[in-house]
């Protein structure tokens, strides 16, 4: 591995919530727009991206990550709807967004914010919206129009619920092929 990592921060996703999310792209691929999709097996919730990240800082960003994470309780999440940022006109993200379990996922995140804040890592400046990305627009008018109107028609989508117990730290390595993600660390929720 490198002496230099792309790391992030995120929570996984079981297979269900992921066969779901899938069937959400196959419908959105009925628009003729030029879209990146993310395959299921790189779905995730991401939480934090913390960008190149020298390989001698993970144990401390590790540690930071599980204090964070220990004193907040396992917590279910619903992964639910469909949308785009920075919105459906004008689409450069599309996600899955979370019902049940959003202001829990936002106080984890705040949790992993001001840990790694004190770390140096920069926080956000607005206010975190819990999604799952499913792909990204290419720059491209073609189809948008058609994309928004499959987005709306599907913005009451449920793709399942789940369990959060754990958070990961992530190596990222991007390849023509796609990313390939490798866990550096796991802090499990622990609170009571």
């Amino acid at each position: 591995m490198a002496d230099i990592v792309r790391t992030f921060v995120a929570v996984e996703i079981p297979g269900e919530v992921k066969s779901r999310a899938a069937q959400l792209i196959e419908r959105l691929q009925a628009a003729p727009a030029n879209v990146k999709w993310v395959a299921p097996e790189h779905m995730h919730w991401t939480l934090k991206f913390l960008g190149d990240v020298d390989m001698l800082e993970i144990p401390e960003v590790c540690r930071a990550v599980k204090r964070a994470a220990e004193p907040l309780r396992p917590f279910d999440v619903e992964a639910r709807g469909a949308g785009a940022f920075p919105d459906c006109l004008s689409p450069r993200t599309l996600w899955v967004g979370v019902g049940e379990g959003a202001e829990a996922m936002i106080g984890l995140h705040d949790a992993l914010e001001r840990e790694l804040g004190g770390l140096g890592y920069r926080e956000e400046n607005r206010r975190f919206r819990p999604h799952l990305t499913i792909g990204r627009v290419r720059q491209s008018p073609v189809g948008i129009e058609q994309l928004a109107r499959l987005i709306d028609e599907n913005a009451g989508f449920e793709s399942g619920l789940s369990t959060v117990y754990e958070v990961t730290v992530f190596a990222s390595q991007l390849a023509r092929e796609g990313p390939t993600y490798e866990p550096l660390c796991h802090a499990d929720l622990k609170g009571r």
